[in-house]
C-alpha cells in the first residue's frame, strides 16, 4: 500500500529493516549499515549487497558528496509530484563510499552539474494519515567530498 503526503507525493513506507534509516533521518542524520568488508552500502537491507553478510553496523555519515549524475523532471508524469517540476534528482557519491539517489534543492535545476559538491538536508513532510516522514535531499555546498567512480 502506498503511502502519500498531504500534497499527494508518494512517501516510502518504513521497514523493519529500514526503520533505522529514517529514524535518524528525523533527527537530522544520515545513517546507513556499513559492511566490516565492503564498506557502506544504500539501501537498508538485512544482507551486505556483497558477500550477503550479516554483521554490518548502522553509522551516521557526514552526509557529503558530490553529484555522480542526474537528470532534470520538467513534466512531472507522477502527478503527485507535478506541481513542482522542474525538479533534479541525482545520484550523489557520499564521501564514505555509497552512492545514493536524492532530490537536489535549494539550487536552480540550471546549476546542477556533475561533480557538485553537496551536503544532506532532511525535508520533514507530513503524510496524510498526520505522521511525519523525513525525506534525503541534498543541497550545494562548499566543501564536498570530490567525485568517485
Amino acid at each position: 500500500m502506498v503511502q502519500f503526503a498531504n500534497d499527494g507525493r508518494p512517501l516510502p513506507r518504513p521497514t523493519p529493516v529500514s526503520q533505522p534509516y529514517f529514524d535518524a533521518a528525523a533527527k537530522g542524520e544520515l545513517r546507513l549499515q556499513r559492511c566490516p568488508r565492503h564498506g557502506v552500502f544504500f539501501y537498508p537491507r538485512s544482507v551486505c549487497p556483497v558477500c550477503w553478510g550479516t554483521d554490518w553496523e548502522w553509522e551516521v555519515l557526514s552526509g557529503r558528496g558530490a553529484i555522480h549524475s542526474f537528470t532534470i523532471d520538467r513534466v512531472g508524469h507522477e502527478p503527485g509530484l507535478a506541481s513542482g517540476v522542474p525538479f533534479c534528482i541525482a545520484l550523489v557519491d557520499l564521501a564514505e563510499g555509497a552512492r545514493v539517489p536524492a532530490n537536489i534543492v535549494e539550487c536552480p535545476v540550471e546549476g546542477v552539474r556533475v561533480g557538485l559538491p553537496v551536503e544532506a538536508v532532511f525535508e520533514r513532510v507530513t503524510a496524510a494519515g498526520g505522521e511525519e516522514v523525513a525525506l534525503l535531499r541534498f543541497r550545494p555546498s562548499d566543501e564536498g567530498a570530490g567525485s568517485r567512480s
